[in-house]
């Protein structure tokens, strides 16, 4: 059988298959048969949906005891101020203070969450003050500027005094990252002062609560 021959008969079976095929397939949106269809069709259930196969007759499980999701681990503190003199001493920022990228995401926590009671510079004068609210006393004060990053980060996280707990709101890693833009505003302020020959600002009464003396 010479080549000539051989090449035509396999154009016969190529032309006769892609017939087939055509004519066995008149829908191009249909598939094909498909062998063990489970395999690609698998049941599924919802999240809250009951199920059989599973404890209890949900679809969604409770947690292993004493498993900790992946970067979440707890924090063994109270909301107290001897706690929060514990974390200052135990807890250590995780983000340096050349890390721009850190650094810009906690100007955006602050300008979102902070900046409506310690104000655009961390002076206490945020817009919520002008309404009645005591006003914070300043970040940028020698008892602020003193504090470690670990106790800003127990009062973001527990809160203390008029300040509420913004645990639910920010997380643990945004957190740490409005520390270190509460330091870049305190350096910012010392280094104004520095030029100007003056102290860093006190915080200003704003407020007539703050006016008439109430205690943060």
């Amino acid at each position: 059988m010479n080549r000539t021959l051989v090449n035509v008969l396999l154009l016969f079976v190529l032309l006769a298959s892609v017939g087939l095929v055509l004519a066995s397939r008149r829908d191009p949106a249909t598939t094909n048969y498909e062998f063990i269809p489970e395999m690609a069709h698998s049941p599924r259930y919802n999240a809250f949906s009951p199920n059989p196969h599973l404890a209890g007759g949900m679809t969604l499980q409770p947690p292993v005891p004493g498993t900790i999701p992946r970067g979440n681990l707890p924090l063994h503190y109270q909301a107290t101020p001897e706690d929060s003199l514990r974390a200052g001493e135990e807890l250590k920022n995780p983000f340096s203070y050349d890390d721009g990228r850190a650094l810009d995401r906690g100007m955006f926590v602050y300008v979102n969450f902070c900046q409506t009671c310690h104000g655009p510079l961390g002076l206490g004068d945020g817009t919520v003050t002008q309404r009645g609210f005591p006003a914070p006393l300043s970040l940028i004060a020698p008892h602020a500027v003193g504090m470690k990053d670990g106790q800003m980060f127990h009062i973001v996280s527990y809160g203390q005094k008029n300040m509420a707990s913004y645990a639910a709101q920010v997380s643990r890693e945004d957190r740490w990252k409005v520390v270190l833009y509460v330091r870049s505003l305190q350096k910012q302020a010392a280094e104004a002062a520095k030029q100007a020959g003056t102290p860093p600002a006190a915080p200003q009464a704003t407020t007539a609560s703050a006016q008439a003396g109430v205690k943060q």
